[in-house]
């Protein structure tokens, strides 16, 4: 904010400050006036929480046309062969199948894949 010191001036806003709209960390500033000093603008305050947060240092892959992609897609085939779908007739039976799938998957995965770590140069 500036303050004009021309009496029947207008005090313009010169000053942005992004925040995240509705959120009640964020939403929360402070336009500081008494502490402008001899300077025309007045600071503007907020408290941004800072806490803990995990940083990833490697993760999972499979490397396309390896091994492992082989035998990933192989035990894909062969468990999905084994599901039993002739009987999904409501939308429980559907969901059931859809989780099954998805456990393959996941299992899959586990047992193919090995781990990367993530650098500067990871895509």
């Amino acid at each position: 904010m500036r303050f004009s010191d021309t009496a029947g001036e207008s005090n313009s806003v010169i000053d942005l400050m992004f925040l995240r709209s509705g959120s009640m960390e964020l939403d929360r500033h402070s336009i500081l006036p008494e502490s402008c000093l001899s300077f025309d603008h007045a600071p503007l305050s907020i408290d941004i929480p800072i806490s803990d947060e995990v940083i990833l240092s490697s993760k999972l892959v499979i490397t396309p046309g390896s091994d492992q992609e082989k035998e990933f897609i192989k035990d894909i085939i062969s468990n999905i062969n084994l599901l039993v779908t002739s009987n999904i007739d409501n939308v429980e039976g559907l969901d059931q199948i859809v989780n099954q799938l998805g456990s393959i998957i996941e299992q899959t995965w586990s047992k193919n894949a090995k781990r990367s770590k993530i650098s500067k140069h990871s895509k």
